[in-house]
């Protein structure tokens, strides 16, 4: 089958090798943590990015920081990439392994270790699930903001790796903005504790760099997040538009308002019928695009807010408002937007994209999202974070056709050149991994570039920590070239 993104050539000393490699880890972890039979390592074998596969040398599933700190002292020092890996939702080819690579999930680090309501905080193990930390203490009035759409399934560890987002980071931010300190093991196993209980850490802003670093710094195994105290209310409003264009230019003029609601998502007529389907949400289906927009507070404090969204969205010729009316009718409404991804694959192969763009581009971005579907015969279903401009069309394809599936990649693609250079940029939550790493070099100059690859070598110099991601692959450092063979 071909394939437009290349991965490194495995190393056939490190395959040959396999017996003995997995003998060694053995003695590193109990029998229940390591597997090895290629039928047990077969769903490690991709994640969400799923027209891409390859099968891991093993899996390592540890316990403890301190066999996480085990297991990369014994990889660094037999030259044995690793690949670390959450719970496997990455939409861009990330916790993808590579044939002479070792798998590191954190999914049996699912505890939750600490709840310290006096500093806001929660301390949790890389493993646990996102939507595990908002249950622990909703019933104390608390939660934890970040929610993307697969936050039944996805880790904090994971999260971490990619700054995952969700539909309520318009008001509350991204995982960098909810993330107060990690514990991680470095690529020769030793750990360090960075930031902490505190808002802002003394010295240089680590944490910053870590989070977004797609594992290739360290593998997180404790992290302290933020808690946020609930809003008093919360209300979902669903307003229908004759045109997406309409939809994106009522976002952009919301916003330019500075009205910040706790949430702004668009879905076209594609999505809507596909969640309404699914969910069966209350959606209007008369209507060629949908703003779901969430505003929280007082009773009175969200009437105020609807009432000037409500004017704007009037100047754009808003074809239906329709507020939620109870608890019931507001969960139906989001859960037909969290389903998004899932409706879609009931009904056809898709590819999500992740491109983020300026809001005055909005309306510009999404014709010409159009524009480069048709040019491909193919279809597509946007549904997105509008309010801070992340993108996320579906690109509708079947697998098993194999020239609609490299129109599907070549049209994606086509998609995150536009937003580049509509003043945007590549990822703005799902990030690079294999996906989006040849097109690097649309968004950075070499420079830009280098500088980024000297950081990261700075923290793994071997660069054993999901090698064949975020960097094109050629014109990596030359220390590379003399990386310790197996």
């Amino acid at each position: 089958m071909a394939e437009l993104i290349e991965f490194q050539v495995p190393n056939p000393a490190i395959i040959g090798r396999r017996a003995a490699i997995i003998a060694d880890l053995a003695d590193l972890l109990p029998a229940e943590c390591l597997v090895t039979e290629p039928r047990e390592l077969a769903p490690f074998e991709t994640d969400a990015f799923v027209s891409y596969r390859r099968l891991p040398l093993a899996v390592a599933l540890p316990e403890t920081t301190a066999q996480v700190s085990a297991l990369l002292r014994y990889c660094s020092r037999e030259g044995i990439p690793v690949v670390p890996r959450g719970a496997g939702t990455s939409l861009s080819g990330g916790a993808i392994p590579q044939e002479d690579a070792v798998v590191i999930g954190v999914s049996k680090l699912s505890r939750i270790l600490e709840v310290d309501y006096p500093n806001r905080a929660a301390v949790v193990q890389a493993g646990v699930t996102n939507i595990n930390i908002s249950q622990a203490v909703d019933a104390d009035g608390f939660f934890y903001a970040p929610d993307p759409s697969s936050q039944l399934a996805c880790t904090i560890g994971g999260n971490i790796g990619m700054n995952s987002g969700g539909a309520h980071c318009l008001k509350y931010g991204v995982t960098t903005n909810n993330l107060l300190g990690v514990r991680m093991v470095m690529f020769d196993g030793s750990i360090v504790d960075i930031g902490g209980k505190a808002l802002d850490a003394e010295g240089y802003d680590l944490l910053g760099l870590i989070c977004g670093s797609e594992g290739q710094l360290g593998i997180v195994t404790e992290a302290t997040v933020r808690l946020l105290a609930k809003p008093e209310g919360a209300r979902p409003v669903l307003f229908g538009f004759d045109s997406s264009e309409a939809a994106g230019a009522c976002v952009t003029d919301v916003i330019g308002a500075g009205i910040i609601p706790v949430a702004i998502e668009f879905m076209d007529k594609p999505a809507i019928d596909i969640c309404e389907a699914f969910a069966k949400a209350g959606y209007p289906m008369d209507v060629e695009a949908l703003l779901i927009v969430e505003v929280e507070g007082s009773e009175a404090e969200m009437d105020a807010m609807l009432a000037r969204i409500i004017e704007i969205a009037r100047r754009h010729g808003v074809k239906t408002v329709k507020e939620s009316q109870s608890a019931l009718e507001a969960a139906a409404i989001w859960k037909g937007r969290k389903s998004a991804f899932g409706a879609t694959g009931r009904i056809s192969d898709y590819i999500c994209m992740d491109g983020t763009v300026p809001l005055g581009q909005l309306s510009y971005v999404l014709r010409k999202t159009g524009e480069i579907i048709a040019r491909y015969g193919l279809r597509v279903a946007n549904v997105f974070h509008a309010g801070d401009g992340n993108m996320h069309p579906l690109i509708l394809f079947d697998a098993n056709n194999e020239d609609e599936r490299m129109k599907a990649e070549m049209a994606g693609n086509d998609i995150l050149r536009l937003c580049v250079d509509a003043g945007g940029c590549l990822t703005g939550e799902h990030g690079v991994g294999i996906e989006k790493r040849d097109l690097m070099r649309h968004q950075y100059a070499e420079a830009d570039l280098n500088q980024q690859m000297r950081a990261r070598s700075a923290f793994d110099p071997n660069w054993i920590l999901n090698p064949s991601k975020v960097f094109p692959l050629d014109g990596r450092p030359d220390s590379l070239e003399t990386r310790p063979a197996a």
